[in-house]
């Protein structure tokens, strides 16, 4: 009887996918939980990882006409309130400082002192602050439109936290933009979802669907949300980004208004747009496996690793050829840059240096000893392939930015497959429960998928979707439009819907 394949992170994806999530974040090195409950400490190889999406992503947005600029962390309360649908939607959520200062207690501690005339919300989004500044800043239609983008941190209240998923403080960014016309702010809404949708396909290899959220789950305050969908390999699906139409709400809460050119005075219309470090935990579970991270190459931190191998004084030798052979890689191209090379001369065993860098997803390993030095060879191997192969030194510095490449197409196709195989039409309502309830309650294994269903009534659902845990992701925007019938209901459906459990 064949030996089971030993495996780096325990457990497997299939064992216990939470446990593995958590333990393939440990084993990779991308972040720690902090002592303060709820929040991670990002260690140096997920900060990378991020840097380089925002990187991507702010020459992105540069690039369709927005600026970068910061505005508060702290929010007066009032600000929330004028806008009823929004602060419902986030009062739970919300921290809230009430005092500014600290005094010594009688116990020898300290306690807040000094209350606040209005208490400051912790920025949660910034709709309601930026909204204020544009009010100021928007006088005539000349002054339109406003398209400006923040990098920041955001703090939510979470109960149930998961590093990168979901944590109480986060890193984002978040679009604003005020228009003169329904028609510029609809039109900039699409064009940032498609901006996220592009930079998840390309430079995340994550496929995605676009769609519009129902009423149920539009962001607070919104007139349409936009989303992009994405499926991981436990088959739940992944809010990855979101697009929001607010209409004139916010401008008429905060009095974003403007000198028409036929001299009326009329409402702004505005968007808001924004992704976060959830995107790092997505690509986590995305593309990586039991032996730890896989990273596509365009965001990777490091795109080739190259791993000494020698004795003694056998180092002079493989370090000089390593050193010939890292400047003729540095001196490619990959993705309109310079391949990123790293050389690991630690003391540490071949094998351990050798999972360090498997377990981090870095794309290619090239081992290098002094049997390769004889045949001016390398010995390549593909993190997103079990098997290693001797190359010549010639032929892996000419087909570099080419392997690359394959390793990024290969993880695309292969996530496209997954949510390919796992998405089903499904048409009653005994056929969504069997879909949705796994064989094991009590041990839940990997089920359910993406079903894709016509729908009447998002509210008569709402019992069959809690019991079963499934939310309606989005409508996707390339559905046809085909009239159906209601899986639940019976009744006649003009929309279908991606329905699926998920983050």
């Amino acid at each position: 009887m064949a030996k089971a394949p030993k495996n780096a992170i325990s457990p497997t994806r299939a064992e216990d996918y939470p446990e593995w999530y958590q333990q393939v974040i440990k084993a990779s090195d991308l972040a720690e939980n902090s002592p303060v409950r709820g929040c991670m400490v990002i260690k140096p190889w997920g900060y990378q990882l991020w840097e380089n999406m925002q990187r991507a992503l702010d020459d992105m947005f540069k690039a369709t006409g927005h600026q970068n600029a910061y505005f508060p962390l702290f929010i007066p309360m009032s600000f929330l309130e004028k806008e009823a649908e929004h602060v419902e939607g986030f009062a739970k959520e919300c921290a809230v400082v009430t005092h500014h200062r600290l005094e010594p207690d009688p116990d020898g501690g300290l306690r807040p002192a000094g209350e606040l005339e209005e208490p400051l919300i912790v920025r949660p989004t910034s709709e309601t602050i930026i909204g204020a500044t544009y009010a100021k800043w928007v006088q005539s239609y000349r002054d339109l439109p406003i398209l400006i983008n923040q990098w920041a941190n955001v703090v939510r209240w979470e109960m149930r936290t998961r590093m990168f998923l979901r944590t109480a403080e986060f890193l984002w960014q978040e679009g604003h933009t005020v228009h003169a016309t329904r028609e510029e702010a609809v039109e900039e809404t699409e064009r940032m979802i498609q901006v996220y949708a592009d930079f998840a396909e390309n430079w995340m290899a994550m496929p995605v669907t676009i769609g519009a959220k129902t009423a149920g789950e539009r962001f607070p305050g919104a007139v349409e949300t936009l989303s992009i969908e994405a499926m991981m390999q436990d088959r739940k699906a992944l809010q990855a980004g979101t697009s929001h139409f607010l209409g004139q709400n916010f401008s008429k809460a905060q009095e974003i208004v403007f000198q028409s050119e036929s001299g009326s005075r009329e409402y702004a219309w505005t968007t808001s747009w924004g992704v976060s470090t959830r995107l790092v935990g997505a690509l986590l579970m995305t593309h990586s496996d039991d032996d730890g991270l896989v990273l596509p190459p365009k965001l990777a931190p490091t795109q080739v690793v190259i791993l000494p191998i020698y004795k003694g004084e056998q180092r002079a030798a493989v370090m000089e050829y390593i050193g010939q052979l890292t400047e003729q890689l540095r001196g490619q191209t990959y993705n309109g840059a310079p391949i990123r090379v790293e050389v690991d001369d630690r003391d540490v065993r071949g094998g351990e240096k050798k999972w360090h860098h498997v377990k981090r997803g870095v794309p290619i390993r090239l081992e290098v000893g002094p049997k390769d030095i004889e045949k001016d060879s390398v010995f390549m191997g593909r993190r997103d392939q079990p098997k290693s192969v001797g190359m010549s030194r010639a032929e892996v510095v000419g087909k570099i930015a080419d392997l690359l490449g394959e390793v990024q197409q290969n993880l695309f196709d292969r996530a496209a497959q997954l949510r390919s195989d796992n998405t089903v039409t499904i048409t009653s309502e005994a056929d969504f429960r069997d879909y949705f309830t796994p064989k094991n309650p009590d041990s839940p294994e990997i089920h359910g998928g993406f079903a894709m269903c016509h729908f009447s009534d998002e509210d008569s659902l709402q019992d069959l979707l809690k019991e079963l845990k499934v939310t309606i992701r989005c409508v996707p925007s390339d559905n046809n439009d085909t009239p159906g019938i209601c899986f639940a209901t019976g009744k006649p459906a003009e929309k279908q819907a991606i329905f699926a459990k998920a983050y």
